[in-house]
């Protein structure tokens, strides 16, 4: 998590309300609200954003390309495998790490990405933090170079490939409002990488009267988070670790009603990170 309000490069987060109980399993979001809703949160932050315009390396693009194709109809796939009225969820088991401070949530998320992979836990959040050049506005989507050779602007995949050598992580955005090929491309991009034993980081711009992740309130957050499940019936439901899950309250006021891990419906957390997007 990061800054209530800080619409520059930086990404994360914010602050809640709703009261939430777990009962042994993940958390699950409420059914997403109207379009309406949707469309207008879209609308808000196209009026609002001052990201500077982004740009891919060539590299950059001929990975995307590449990953992109690999990827397409990968959700088909995992629902013809999966049994319909039993859906479960798939999972590259992450290990979820409550963030250090209110505007660690990068750090927090970059350390539970890796973890999918080689299922490490502990990581030092602030070694993190030094490689994503985290500040008190929070980890940058785009425009920060990290503290890594040959850094493209874009922090959080520069540092995982710097940490996972061949992982290939790269930058996916997402207009304002994500139509509806977006949200299917992001069901074969979570899919695909779950088969490789790989979670996404998905940077959150939640805003007021859009929706918004298991436990945090109805107003403006930018934060960072790991999905790293999917159901099996074609991902139209995904699991992510919130790294404000186990946060003190003293440190985050509303990290109480916070899951450590929740599901929510793919295509919402899709809306959620339009404008920034998430990288894969």
């Amino acid at each position: 998590m990061s800054s209530i309000r800080a619409v520059s490069a930086a990404g994360a987060g914010g602050v809640l309300v709703a009261a939430l109980v777990l009962t042994g399993g993940p958390a699950q979001a409420a059914e997403p609200g109207p379009a309406a809703g949707a469309a207008a949160a879209g609308a808000y932050k196209e009026r609002t954003d001052t990201l500077p315009a982004e740009r891919l390396t060539a590299e950059q693009r001929r990975l995307l390309a590449e990953k992109s194709a690999a990827a397409k109809g990968a959700a088909g796939r995992s629902a013809a495998r999966g049994d319909v009225g039993a859906a479960a969820i798939v999972s590259s088991g992450a290990v979820q790490q409550s963030q250090i401070n209110s505007y660690y949530c990068g750090p927090a998320t970059l350390v539970i990405t890796q973890s999918a992979r080689d299922e490490v836990g502990n990581r030092s959040q602030t070694q993190a933090g030094s490689e994503l050049r985290t500040n008190s506005s929070g980890t940058a989507w785009y425009g920060i170079n990290a503290n890594v050779p040959n850094p493209t602007g874009y922090p959080i995949p520069d540092v995982l490939n710097y940490r996972l050598p061949g992982a290939g992580y790269v930058p996916k955005a997402l207009p304002y409002t994500p139509t509806a090929t977006d949200k299917a491309n992001f069901r074969d991009h979570i899919v695909h990488n779950t088969s490789g034993d790989y979670a996404i980081a998905g940077n959150a711009w939640e805003v007021v009267g859009g929706p918004h992740l298991v436990g945090h309130p109805n107003r403006e957050i930018f934060h960072w988070v790991s999905i790293d499940g999917h159901s099996d019936d074609g991902a139209r439901t995904v699991q992510y670790r919130d790294p404000v899950g186990g946060v003190p309250t003293s440190v985050i006021s509303w990290a109480g009603s916070v899951p450590r891990t929740a599901t929510i419906s793919s295509d919402t957390i899709t809306t959620i990170m339009g404008g920034r997007g998430y990288v894969w």
